[in-house]
C-alpha cells in the first residue's frame, strides 16, 4: 500500500485525501487547526497538526513524512505577508523532508505565475522568477525542483466546481467591462484525477499546465451560473480599451498522460449551493 502525505487539507487537500484514502491508499494529511483534526479522521486521513510558520512546527513530523508521496498544497498568502515568506516555508520544510524517505513530491502551483500576454501561454513562457507575475511560487518551484528530480509541478488554473461558483463573486455587479475575457478554469474532481494519475502513472521531475481544454468567455459562464443557480446577473458593458488576456495551454499534460478530463468546458462544471 502505497502512503501519501498531504500538507494542506482544505478546499482541494481534503477531498483529495478522502478519494485517495478510497482508493486505499493510506492517506496522512495536515491542518493548522486543532479543530480540524476529528474532520480529516472522518474522512479517512490519519491527521496532523502542522505549521509552517515559517518554520516547520509538527510534533509528530517523523510519522507524517514516513510516506511515499508528498503533496504540498499550501498557495502563498503575500497579501498577509512578506513578499518571499513561502519560499522560507518551502526551504524550511526541505530541511525535515531532506531526512525522510520522500523523494517524490507533486507541488501545486498555480497559472497565476504567467503574465498577461494576449495570447496562449505555455510552461516554458515562464521558467525564472523575473519572467513571472507571481516570482514568490517561481521561487518555491525552482527549490523544489533542485531538491529532488521527482518533484512534478501542477499550475493549477482557477480552482472551481461545488461551492466556488464563478457568478457568486460577480451577482449583480454594475458596468463589468470583462466580459470578453476567456477563462482559465478547472474543476476540483480533475484537480483531485490529475493528482492520482502522476502517483499511478509515475509521472515525475516535469512542470504541466492543469486547466480545462475548452476556455469560454467571463460572460458567457456568468450567464449561465446565474440562470441555472439564481444569482443575480451582472450587468456587461463594453470595455473602453481591450483587457490584457492570457490563454493557458494544458496540452504538455494531455500528450504526456493520455489524461481525460470530466470537465473539458467550465459550462459544464458541477456546482453545489451550500445548504
Amino acid at each position: 500500500m502505497k502512503t501519501i502525505s498531504i500538507i494542506g487539507c482544505g478546499w482541494l487537500g481534503l477531498p483529495l485525501g478522502r478519494y485517495l484514502s478510497e482508493k486505499n491508499y493510506l492517506v496522512k494529511g495536515s491542518t493548522t487547526h486543532e479543530e480540524k483534526l476529528e474532520t480529516l479522521q472522518g474522512n479517512g486521513i490519519e491527521p496532523y497538526l502542522l505549521k509552517l510558520n515559517p518554520q516547520l512546527e509538527c510534533e509528530y513530523v517523523d510519522n507524517f513524512l514516513d510516506s511515499n508521496v508528498l503533496i504540498i498544497n499550501i498557495p502563498p498568502k503575500i497579501s498577509i505577508q512578506k513578499t518571499d515568506a513561502h519560499v522560507e516555508q518551502i526551504a524550511n520544510l526541505l530541511k525535515v523532508v531532506e531526512n525522510s524517505p520522500i523523494r517524490k513530491i507533486i507541488y501545486i502551483s498555480s497559472t497565476s505565475v504567467y503574465p498577461e500576454l494576449n495570447r496562449e501561454v505555455v510552461e516554458e513562457d515562464v521558467l525564472t522568477p523575473e519572467t513571472s507575475a507571481s516570482p514568490t511560487m517561481v521561487k518555491a518551484e525552482n527549490l523544489l525542483k533542485s531538491f529532488s528530480t521527482e518533484v512534478t509541478i501542477l499550475r493549477s488554473a482557477g480552482l472551481m466546481g461545488y461551492d466556488r461558483i464563478p457568478a457568486k463573486y460577480f451577482a449583480g455587479w454594475k458596468g463589468l467591462t470583462t466580459g470578453d475575457i476567456p477563462v482559465n478554469y478547472i474543476h476540483r474532481d480533475d484537480v483531485i484525477r490529475i493528482i492520482e494519475t502522476v502517483i499511478e502513472k509515475e509521472i515525475w521531475g516535469d512542470t504541466f499546465n492543469i486547466v480545462s481544454p475548452i476556455h469560454p468567455i467571463r460572460k458567457e459562464i456568468y450567464t449561465q451560473n446565474c440562470e441555472e443557480l439564481g444569482f443575480e446577473m451582472p450587468e456587461f458593458v463594453e470595455a473602453p480599451t481591450p483587457h490584457p488576456y492570457k490563454i493557458i495551454n494544458g496540452d504538455k499534460w494531455l500528450d504526456k498522460s493520455g489524461y481525460h478530463f470530466l470537465f473539458k468546458n467550465p459550462l459544464d462544471y458541477f456546482y453545489q449551493l451550500p445548504e
